[in-house]
């Protein structure tokens, strides 16, 4: 027995990442999957995975910024498999244009907006009234630890405080539903654009490296729990799909090595 048997999962940004980590994870444990991706190259290859791991899922090219693309992928699900049990609405991320507001061109903070804040909000436009169907279902959105403390991306950071403001709005308004809604704020995961934007670069060895690329090195010289995997956050969504976690709505976990609680403080002392 599985911990999500006969459930079905809709999870956005699933070719790559933490979001098809958690797609693997949840077949894992019993689960279908939707995988919703807008790069078909990817999204076509974790079905692959999912399938060459003995699970049950299926690609659907998605655009999650836009209305009409996430009801037809919603509405493709339940064809396929007759239900949805779980939204993770995990697709997102942020631009290295995301600079100090006074000096931000207005159409990165209305991408950054729409993939991270809008998207989450569609997804449950069109999903929650299947959750309902279901008899109850479980909502897990990504936000990041950026969304709990600040960061030097205003826009990226607004939406993930968003994210979390919503979630326990979602929480609050599906209760009578048995719907639960969660969210997982990670820090410092080891994600494929992770991996290329920050690691093995020659910034990282300047004499003058910016605030932002100081705090990074830093945080990652902070160990054991300072940098994870993606596996690490699709274990904790598989808890938070599974009815272990029934006693857990509206709440945000932090899944960042203690960054957001307390390793400011030694990135400071450094």
């Amino acid at each position: 027995m599985g911990r999500l048997d006969h459930k079905v999962a809709f999870i956005t940004g699933a070719g790559a990442g933490i979001a098809r980590a958690s797609a693997l994870a949840f077949c894992k444990e019993g689960a279908k999957v939707a995988i919703v991706e807008i790069n078909a190259e990817a999204g076509r290859a974790a079905e692959r995975q999912v399938r060459e791991s003995g699970g049950e899922g299926i690609f659907i090219e998605t655009d999650v910024t836009q209305d009409d693309s996430v009801k037809r992928a919603v509405e493709a699900t339940v064809a396929k498999f007759g239900r949805i049990d779980v939204l993770m609405n995990c697709a997102g991320g942020s631009l290295q244009e995301d600079v100090p507001v006074h000096e931000m061109d207005l159409e990165v903070w209305r991408r950054t907006i729409a993939v991270n804040l809008l998207h989450p909000f569609l997804v449950c436009r069109h999903g929650i009234p299947h959750l309902i169907r279901a008899g109850g279902g479980v909502i897990i959105n990504m936000t990041s630890h950026v969304g709990l403390m600040g960061s030097f991306k205003p826009a990226y950071a607004a939406t993930k405080g968003g994210i979390i403001a919503l979630t326990k709005t979602l929480a609050a308004q599906y209760v009578q539903h048995g719907i639960r809604a969660n969210a997982i704020a990670p820090g410092s995961i080891r994600t494929e654009r992770q991996i290329k934007r920050w690691e093995n670069k020659d910034w990282m060895h300047a004499e003058n490296p910016s605030p932002a690329a100081r705090e990074r090195m830093a945080t990652q010289k902070l160990y054991p729990y300072s940098v994870g995997d993606p596996a690490d956050v699709a274990a904790i969504a598989v808890f938070l799909a599974s009815d272990e976690s029934r006693m857990i709505t509206g709440t945000t976990i932090a899944a960042d090595g203690g960054r957001s609680s307390y390793l400011k403080v030694y990135v400071e002392e450094d």
